[in-house]
């Protein structure tokens, strides 16, 4: 078996109820994997065979890798994936908030990239990459004055948590990232560009690219968020991130300041819980507080709440042949959720 083929509500409830002790780790690695598809199936195999669920893409250009291990097999984890060449000692990113309810299956999937970044790698060289800098090298760049801070990530990410004074580009997608970045930084080319995302590998292109197209002093932050998080905690360093850091599992985010910048899309309140609507014609990404989840029965608008209140054979009669995936690419930009009544 190569492939969970279990009903995802079935797991999920069951992952809920799990008493099982597990470890959220994200990783990745650009290597050049001569066979993916293969390389996929053995991974499959070793992966289930210890537990592991989560979500991987993998593609000729390497891996990237979001995922949980049962605790008490972590360290048979450790051994097998260091087993591996190219993945012998990398990084690994541990949540910073972790209660074990990450992923409820294993599914790993062949792409034709790790991250759908839109840039022809054959003109530009991937491994020549920013300065990696770890988090007190970060904090002394953005005392900076001749510094400017990058989000990479998107709008919906940076939403609910930032670094001080960061740029936050606009965009729906990386693709979209980075053609905004480029933009906004036109004139910015001699100044120190600092770069950061999640875990680290959508700034590995991103600050290739920019000194491809001509910046000078091009940094990133070595391991993200996550691993800024886990070295300003251990080193007592002063911590220049603000609110949540969105991750994409079913935790959706993963507290790193106990500062509230964004709100409720349905009433406008101080909140910053990412939730999908309920509704499975939907299933929108939106940030909503816990009096109009109860409104709304966990639905984005009175539509979906009304749908999901109608028997199961007639909500997929209402759903057959609908296109969700507009909804989901644009993560909660629809005008139903505007200060709902």
């Amino acid at each position: 078996m190569l492939h969970n083929r279990a009903n995802g509500k079935e797991l999920k409830e069951k992952l809920r109820h799990s008493g099982e002790q597990r470890t959220t780790i994200s990783f990745y690695k650009y290597h050049k994997i001569e066979d993916p598809q293969q390389f996929r199936n053995e991974l499959y195999l070793l992966f289930n065979s210890i537990g592991v669920m989560g979500r991987i893409y993998i593609a000729h250009e390497g891996i990237n890798a979001q995922i949980s291990v049962p605790t008490e097999n972590l360290e048979l984890f450790k051994n097998k994936l260091f087993e591996i060449g190219f993945l012998k000692g990398i990084r690994l990113n541990l949540a910073i908030e972790d209660n074990g309810k990450s992923f409820f299956k294993l599914k790993i999937l062949v792409r034709k990239k790790i991250v759908a970044d839109g840039l022809n790698d054959d003109s530009f060289d991937v491994t020549n990459s920013g300065v990696h800098v770890n988090a007190k090298e970060f904090n002394q760049l953005a005392e900076d004055k001749n510094t400017v801070i990058v989000d990479m990530r998107n709008h919906y990410e940076s939403e609910v948590g930032h670094f001080k004074n960061a740029l936050c580009p606009d965009a729906d997608t990386f693709r979209e990232e980075l053609k905004i970045a480029e933009q906004l930084l036109a004139n910015e080319k001699d100044k120190n560009i600092v770069m950061y995302c999640t875990g680290g590998i959508r700034c590995e292109k991103a600050s290739a690219w920019m000194k491809h197209i001509g910046f000078k002093n091009v940094f990133q932050l070595n391991g993200g968020i996550i691993e800024y998080a886990r070295q300003v905690k251990e080193q007592g360093l002063e911590n220049k991130f603000i609110g949540k850091n969105f991750v994409f599992d079913e935790r959706l985010g993963e507290r790193i300041s106990h500062d509230i910048i964004s709100h409720c899309h349905q009433c406008g309140k101080p909140c910053d819980k990412h939730t999908n609507c309920k509704n499975d014609g939907c299933h929108l990404l939106f940030i909503q507080c816990n009096e109009c989840n109860e409104k709304y029965n966990g639905c984005c608008s009175a539509e979906c709440k009304g749908i999901i209140e109608l028997p199961p054979e007639k909500q997929k009669e209402i759903r057959r042949g609908i296109n969700k995936g507009r909804q989901v690419f644009k993560k909660g930009r629809v005008e139903k959720l505007r200060i709902a009544n």
